[in-house]
């Protein structure tokens, strides 16, 4: 039987939402990372990465769109799906997409329920404010682990004037609070200014994981594309890139391309037979 190419996943039991809560307690901070395929999901578990995020932004940085909105339930099964089956230790966590947490609790388990099943992930994350905690809260009642979201919200991004940053504490605060008292094991903090997401990591009981949130969050979550140098638009301010690695696929295809024309691919290395 012949072994799939690429990274090997750690053989190491499973991450779970205990060993983040363990994880704030030791002071030992937290990593996660989007990924949309296989290939991405076996390299961010061979990195040793704590979390997989199969996030709605896979409608951005997959398939173009200007927002998260499009992104339906099929293609976030699909995606999550495709992404648990290469991940062996992360904590594959996937988005409830637009609008269905907005759409009553039982649609919610409904959805959730169809994500937990046919992906085979551990958990869902919900993009929310207090006013979805009763949501949170009939998924855990239904033994569905909850990631929250609060701050900027990418589903929300008309109402809330476009991706800027949040700087209404009280409101901030008050959505947390909601979310990990409903239940959430874990709150993902969006751009929201360092002061903010240190008062509510301080507040908090479960683990907080910041993006455009500043340090002092237990936990730090990027998307794998913008991380790698793969975004074609804009790169926001609190993406640090590792390599370009647009830059480097470029120019292999512009290599190859030229190999093809001067008639130097395939060579007798690459000819069968």
């Amino acid at each position: 039987m012949t072994t799939p190419p690429g990274p090997q996943p750690a053989p190491a039991r499973r991450v779970t939402v205990l060993d983040l809560a363990a994880a704030r307690r030791a002071g030992r901070p937290i990593s996660m990372v989007t990924a949309y395929d296989w290939p991405t999901g076996r390299l961010a578990d061979a990195a040793g990465v704590d979390c997989v995020l199969v996030g709605d932004s896979v409608a951005m940085v997959v398939a173009g769109r200007s927002s998260t909105i499009p992104a339906t339930l099929e293609q976030m099964i699909y995606h999550g799906e495709i992404v648990s089956r290469a991940v062996a230790r992360a904590l594959v966590v996937v988005d409830l997409p637009f609008p269905l947490q907005h759409l009553g609790v039982r649609t919610a388990i409904e959805a959730c329920s169809r994500i937990l099943k046919e992906t085979g992930c551990q958990a869902v994350k919900l993009e929310g404010t207090a006013g979805q905690a009763d949501v949170i809260a009939g998924l855990v009642a239904a033994g569905i682990p909850v990631m929250g979201h609060v701050g900027l919200r990418p589903q929300a991004v008309h109402q809330l004037g476009g991706y800027r940053l949040q700087r209404d504490v009280d409101v901030l605060m008050a959505d947390a609070r909601a979310a990990a008292a409903a239940g959430a094991f874990a709150v993902v903090l969006e751009c929201v200014p360092r002061s903010a997401a240190a008062a509510i990591t301080a507040a908090l009981d479960v683990p907080t994981i910041g993006i455009g949130a500043g340090p002092d969050c237990d936990g730090q979550v990027l998307v794998m594309h913008d991380l790698a140098g793969l975004s074609f638009d804009r790169v926001p301010r609190f993406v640090r890139s590792y390599v370009d690695a647009g830059a480097a696929i470029g120019a292999a295809l512009e290599r190859w391309r030229q190999d093809v024309e001067r008639r130097d691919f395939p060579g007798a290395a690459e000819t069968l037979g």
